[in-house]
């Protein structure tokens, strides 16, 4: 995590709730974001900081609930990783924002350390998200430089194809495929296709 200090957001109508989860954050280092409705972090949501992030989301509240704003949050890349807690009567809706793609989620009332447990993970995840998302970024810049052609000629290498069988599958020469080959491992910045196969499988494109 580098000397950024995570932020935790914390969205509970409940205000003693927001402040006994601030305080309990704050002990560990983190910084604590609350907001007592999905609305308000919605409009504090255009200021948010480059430090890894989570969120601990109630998952009813008035207005938008915490399923509402798990979907709106679920559109933006890097996805911040979100912690649901509920009560008892809540759970089969917790377990909707499970199916959503939560990270987990805790019934109220729920044990401190093993929510802090859960937020280190969520904290972690969200750093490998943004080193993952930043290396596909890359990875498709890269890409972006490809012509129509060196852009099949890839997809037929990282497919294991060879150069004989490239050239039958696009209907061109052989000396043809070379230089396509060359100009595709020059562009994508490796050596060779072992490596060009390992850096289209790291940043999860093919």
């Amino acid at each position: 995590m580098g000397t950024a200090t995570p932020t935790v957001f914390i969205v509970d109508d409940d205000p003693q709730v927001c402040e006994s989860l601030s305080l309990m954050v704050n002990s560990v280092g983190f910084e604590a974001r609350t907001y007592t409705s999905a609305e308000a972090f919605l409009d504090d949501s255009h200021d948010m900081p480059s430090s890894p992030k989570c969120m601990v989301l109630d998952v009813r509240m008035p207005g938008l609930s915490g399923l509402g704003l798990q979907q709106m949050l679920a559109a933006k890349s890097p996805k911040m990783p979100i912690i649901m807690i509920s009560g008892c009567a809540d759970i089969p809706m917790a377990v909707q924002g499970m199916i959503a793609g939560a990270l987990d989620f805790l019934e109220k009332p729920f044990n401190s350390r093993a929510l802090l447990g859960r937020i280190q993970k969520a904290i972690d995840q969200d750093v490998n998200a943004r080193h993952q998302y930043v290396r596909n970024a890359e990875v498709e810049a890269r890409a972006d430089k490809l012509s129509p052609r060196q852009r099949e000629v890839l997809k037929l290498l990282v497919a294991g194809k060879h150069s004989k069988q490239i050239a039958g599958d696009l209907g061109i020469g052989e000396k043809t495929v070379a230089k396509h080959r060359a100009s595709v491992l020059e562009k994508m910045q490796v050596d060779n296709v072992v490596e060009l196969v390992w850096l289209m499988a790291e940043a999860r494109l093919g």
